[in-house]
């Protein structure tokens, strides 16, 4: 006689247990082709209950709706197979589809039979992977509810192998992807999209980021919370609730796991803060805390690597505009040295010219100098009389002072060469000026009994260097008595307009030919025209002119009719200071 507890005594169900709707419960599939089964497996496990779940029984009495029933639930966790049914082999082909077909390696199979020689226990357990096999006979409540229970908690475990295996396998995936970003902003999108997936749920979410200034940032959100991206400054512009869910995880400084809610602590390495929010359909499980843990832990390491990219990006700008600067600098320096390359070549060919000129120059003069010298030595040894020594010594005090006048104008030049020659702007009474020049210049004309006229008006005040100046117009008005005939007439004139002072000197000498104008300005340029009186002449005196009418921001112009009637030249300076 079997024990009371081998008996299944069937009750009638007066009053329905009340089902707790929306509790989680653990699916079980009944699949035979005898109703009795059904409903005495349903009685038998009407108050069953694991980890706080009851049961859902799902009934199938075929294969065919076996297969049906299988592949529309996916997420059963155990299955009660009758081996005969339609066919003498209907439950092992399901088991056969389910594991081959379904590729479903989690749904513990409790197999049953009536007939239990039809199939050996060993090959089929071996063969099918199936959890237990059992005989309808000895299937009795207790039994059946040992059965049971050891295949939900095997489901279980591999449900949390399966979960933590995804799990893991996204987290490597992850990292590869989170590591990739270069900016904040994807980073944290990258974040919530991968917890989302990590999870296998639709939750809303959302990334702060709090610096070292306490400012806050909302980097990324999603469902609800996507509103508040970009959202800047203290958390005053969050909605209150949320405002305070968020400081309340940075001043806790850890993980948070409540009902369907879930928060994240990150610190970086470089001290910055990040709280992650998610709003979850359900609760999670341990293995899914685990895993976000293990998630969050690996996050630091991804800001940090963005956090380095920006300084390292920013510390590569900078150093490319220095190179750039640089290299403008180095350029610049080039140039220079280019320039003063040029200017020395240039000085060092003037410096031959110059040696060669003055080399021809000087020795006019100084050969006057020694003959006279020899000559004036021989009279005095022959008691000559006193008029052919003083002769003698006119002669050698006109070579030396065309001598001196020579090494004067090399070095007026010198100076209008040198680099950091200057001038000194003052207010100079123009007219004044060229009266001087005029008044210093009348012994010489006289000599050539030359007249020299002056027309200026009362005052005539402009900025320029005076002492410059009146270097400039004595050259001009030196030229015009040199190069004027005897009797000839000068004339100096002074004009204003209140923009520009203009200084015109004007002659009746042999004037200027096309090919004189061309060169007049040059240094050592020797005219077509000769001096009157044989005096000398360097061919420095007009190229001084220019120089200092340059320096002074102004201009010269020389005009001639043409050969034989006389030239004038105009100095036009600006009346006002030049910068």
């Amino acid at each position: 006689m079997a024990d009371q507890d081998d008996i299944l005594e069937l009750i009638e169900d007066t009053d329905s247990t009340p089902e707790v709707s929306g509790a989680r419960k653990w699916k079980i599939a009944v699949i035979d082709d005898d109703t009795a089964v059904h409903d005495g497996t349903r009685f038998a496990l009407s108050d069953y209950s694991l980890n706080n779940q009851g049961l859902e029984i799902l009934s199938a009495y075929s294969g065919a709706e076996g297969r049906e029933l299988m592949r529309a639930h996916p997420d059963i966790a155990a299955v009660l197979l009758d081996v005969i049914m339609e066919t003498d082999a209907a439950g092992l082909d399901l088991v056969e589809f389910i594991r081959n077909d379904l590729k479903n390696e989690t749904v513990r199979i409790i197999l049953r039979t009536g007939q239990p020689g039809q199939a050996p226990e060993r090959r089929v357990i071996v063969d099918y992977d199936i959890n237990d096999y059992k005989a309808k006979t000895e299937l009795t409540a207790d039994k059946l509810f040992t059965s049971l229970t050891a295949a939900l908690r095997s489901y279980q475990q591999l449900e949390r192998m399966v979960q933590t295996r995804r799990g893991l396998e996204i987290i490597i995936d992850a990292a590869s992807t989170l590591y990739d970003f270069k900016s904040m902003q994807r980073l944290a999108e990258g974040v919530l999209t991968q917890l989302a997936s990590l999870l296998n749920v639709d939750c809303a979410g959302i990334l702060v980021l709090r610096d070292a200034g306490d400012e806050l940032a909302v980097l990324a959100g999603s469902g609800c919370y996507s509103r508040f991206i970009g959202t800047t400054g203290h958390s005053n512009s969050l909605d209150p609730d949320l405002r305070q869910m968020v400081e309340e995880a940075f001043r806790r400084r850890k993980h948070e796991f409540a009902d369907h809610r879930t928060v994240l602590y990150i610190r970086t390495g470089s001290g910055r803060e990040v709280v992650v929010l998610l709003q979850a359909e359900r609760e999670l499980s341990d293995t899914d805390r685990s895993l976000v843990e293990i998630f969050g832990s690996r996050l630091s390491i991804a800001f940090d690597n963005v956090i380095l990219y920006r300084q390292l990006h920013e510390a590569n700008t900078q150093l490319e505009e220095r190179v750039a600067q640089r290299t403008r600098a180095l350029t610049q320096a080039n140039r220079r040295l280019s320039t003063q390359w040029l200017r020395l070549q240039r000085a060092n060919a003037f410096k031959n010219e110059i040696l060669g000129t003055v080399a021809h120059d000087l020795k006019n003069p100084l050969g006057v100098i020694l003959g006279r010298t020899e000559m004036l030595t021989e009279l005095i040894g022959a008691e000559s009389s006193k008029d052919h020594v003083i002769a003698q010594v006119d002669h050698i005090r006109d070579a030396t002072r065309r001598l001196t006048l020579m090494v004067d104008h090399l070095i007026s030049d010198a100076m209008a060469d040198a680099f950091d020659i200057s001038i000194r702007r003052e207010a100079v009474d123009i007219a004044a000026l060229v009266g001087e020049v005029a008044e210093a210049n009348r012994p010489m004309a006289q000599n050539k009994q030359q007249v020299i006229s002056v027309s200026t008006p009362e005052a005539c005040s402009t900025m320029c260097d005076s002492d410059r100046m009146r270097e400039a117009i004595d050259n001009l008005v030196s030229n015009a008595i040199k190069y004027s005939p005897i009797g000839g007439n000068i004339a100096l004139q002074v004009d204003g307009d209140g923009d520009s002072t203009m200084i015109r000197v004007t002659d009746e000498g042999a004037g200027l030919s096309p090919e004189d104008l061309s060169r007049l300005f040059g240094r050592f340029q020797r005219l077509s025209a000769k001096p009157t009186a044989g005096e000398s002449s360097t061919g420095l005196g007009l190229s001084i002119v220019k120089k200092i009418v340059d320096m002074h921001g102004g201009e010269i112009i020389a005009e001639s009719p043409g050969p034989g009637q006389g030239s004038t030249f105009t100095i036009i300076l600006p009346a006002a200071s030049v910068s």
